[in-house]
């Protein structure tokens, strides 16, 4: 079959197409996709740049996010059919090869029907980006109807699922963006917006809730991080996607008794933590209902052929991207 190869990390130059072995079904619970079209996430373009979770383990087929057709299923598979389309968020951290390929194999047990009304490009951008959003905000904190939450970076991947799953949940949202068609977006669906580039993100914040929002959501990472805390109420709560800066003072957050958590949503998959993989499999249930329903929209920012894997890694590594970038997988 066909993938997009990383035989060491480096630049996006280094993913190469070529043939390689069709993967097998490892147990009585696995099924074999036909990949139709794989998500691009930052994730992979750090694992390309400076090596997998399983370094000794190259090459590697990148890529977590995925969407496709049942072809083969293991002889204890009941939820699925061949012919079923599905999607999925499995592989491509190294340990199990990605979705950057024509197959991939995935158990029953990690992987839910692809929404109706999705096809399935716009269903392999969802898996990663709406699990993160969910857990952050559902699992990390309990947003609740009524209560005021920051998200940074309204309109990327994970942002803007995150923006319209609080919206959809009654809460008061405020995002920061940095085009004026991405302010224009979050005004349409009634979250308030935040040019960073052009506004001081905290007074503004604190412009409509003086005390602060109830809880923040960094999508950013680095020096964001911090200027999320500050926008944050006193006894109030910060959801962050990546690592606190190095030498953060720590002062602020705990004289204010912030409560900080972590958000990885790969920790079940790296660690191999079965029930919360089940887990998140219900959760991509959930988004296909509220999908289905219309209530949760993906945003697809460009569809770009698996061999210009590369080219799309150099995309999203340029910032600006609004929603997601899609490799389509031919057959």
């Amino acid at each position: 079959m066909k993938a997009m190869v990383m035989p060491h990390p480096g630049g996006p130059e280094v993913l190469c197409e070529q043939e390689v072995p069709e993967p097998t079904l490892r147990g009585p619970h696995d099924m074999l996709i036909r990949m139709h079209a794989a998500g691009v996430n930052p994730i992979d373009t750090k694992l390309r740049a400076r090596g997998t979770y399983y370094p000794e383990r190259l090459p590697a087929i990148l890529g977590c996010d995925g969407a496709g057709v049942v072809e083969k299923i293991g002889e204890s598979v009941e939820r699925f059919q061949p012919g079923d389309a599905v999607y999925f968020c499995y592989g491509g951290i190294g340990g199990h090869p990605g979705t950057y390929a024509q197959y991939a194999v995935v158990s029953q047990y990690h992987a839910a029907r692809m929404p109706d009304t999705l096809d399935f490009v716009q269903a392999a951008g969802v898996p990663l980006a709406l699990i993160t959003a969910w857990e952050s905000l559902f699992e990390r904190v309990s947003l609740s109807k009524g209560q005021s939450i920051l998200i940074q970076g309204g309109t990327g991947g994970v942002g803007h699922l995150a923006v319209q799953l609080a919206l959809h949940q009654g809460a008061k949202v405020c995002a920061t963006v940095g085009t004026a068609e991405g302010a224009a977006w979050l005004r349409e669906r009634g979250a308030h917006s935040i040019l960073y580039r052009e506004q001081d993100v905290v007074g503004a914040v604190r412009g409509v809730f003086p005390d602060g929002v109830d809880i923040g959501l960094d999508g950013v990472g680095g020096e964001v991080f911090a200027q999320t805390c500050q926008a944050v109420r006193d006894y109030g709560e910060v959801v962050t996607l990546l690592a606190p800066p190095e030498g953060m003072d720590w002062g602020e957050a705990r004289s204010r008794n912030l409560r900080i958590s972590l958000e990885l949503m790969l920790t079940p998959m790296f660690k191999h933590l079965e029930k919360q993989l089940i887990r998140q499999a219900q959760i991509l249930r959930e988004g296909a209902r509220l999908i289905e329903e219309g209530k949760l929209h993906i945003h697809i920012h460009q569809a770009l052929p698996l061999s210009e894997a590369a080219h799309a890694h150099r995309l999203l590594e340029s910032g600006g991207i609004q929603g997601k970038l899609v490799l389509v997988i031919d057959g």
